[in-house]
């Protein structure tokens, strides 16, 4: 990777905009991942960053993490990684539970964050290509047969756009009301990330990583696994449409996915 980080090692995850962060002791190499805008403020003098690449920051510089551009989620490591203790075998953080590292809270103002230091003198790049279109694929889900014929045509056929009320736990879709033959409750069942609920007033929801372990509503379709980051990045009011694969095409799809991640990977370069 861009900092020769072990891969768990823990990142800052912010949505929309970053924090804005001061170097108080020492130097250290970071990057921002992600569709990105940021500037970093060194002795009055700021520079607009390039995401997708590491820089160095000294004593006393300021990281300004502005926006995401297109996007929702952005990322910020530094080289050693943060120093957190793993619970539950991983540094994730569930704030609704309070569950995780940081005692399961979010950052907060004037929080001290202490990283290991395991600084580089060189910078890495790695090209990003963020063009995407508008189709999430989908395979059938287990209730598929509680909606009519044409409300299943309709629900791929016509468009749906992002809440406002969407968050980690789930994405929720409004535009193309989708209504169940049966009842819109069934007995409470165990689900995946990228089920996609219907509840009764029509408007599906697409179960996201924070997901609770049983649901009851019935579900129409089950987002595929290489399209759910697309998904979680999708900003409000984005429209998009849904397209039915089969289960061997998600695979494939999956395994190209990941041979894809591997060549990006092995195409960062020093600057």
């Amino acid at each position: 990777n861009l900092l020769d980080n072990d891969l768990t090692a823990p990142v800052i995850e912010f949505a929309n905009q970053g924090p804005l962060l001061e170097l108080k002791k020492g130097r250290c190499r970071f990057a921002i991942t992600g569709n990105v805008a940021f500037n970093i403020i060194s002795k009055n003098l700021i520079t607009q960053g390039i995401p997708n690449r590491t820089y160095h920051l000294y004593e006393g510089d300021k990281l300004d993490i502005l926006t995401t551009i297109k996007s929702n989620y952005g990322y910020f490591t530094v080289e050693g990684g943060f120093n957190l203790q793993k619970e539950y075998g991983c540094f994730s953080t569930l704030t609704q539970s309070k569950i995780g590292a940081n005692e399961g809270n979010k950052i907060s103002n004037k929080q001290i964050i202490t990283f290991k230091n395991n600084l580089s003198e060189s910078n890495t790049k790695i090209e990003m290509d963020f063009k995407t279109n508008n189709i999430i694929r989908v395979i059938r889900g287990p209730q598929m047969n509680y909606f009519m014929l044409k409300t299943i045509k309709k629900f791929f056929e016509k468009n749906f756009y992002v809440s406002k009320t969407t968050n980690r736990m789930g994405v929720r879709l409004e535009g193309n009301i989708t209504k169940a033959i049966k009842s819109h409750n069934i007995a409470s069942e165990g689900i995946i990330k990228g089920s996609i609920q219907i509840p009764g007033n029509g408007d599906p929801i697409v179960l996201m990583n924070d997901h609770p372990t049983i649901g009851g509503y019935p579900k129409i379709a089950i987002v595929i696994l290489s399209d759910l980051a697309k998904l979680a990045q999708l900003p409000v009011g984005t429209n998009f449409y849904f397209q039915e694969v089969s289960i061997s095409e998600a695979e494939n799809i999956y395994l190209q996915n990941k041979n894809s991640f591997n060549l990006i990977i092995n195409k960062i370069t020093k600057i």
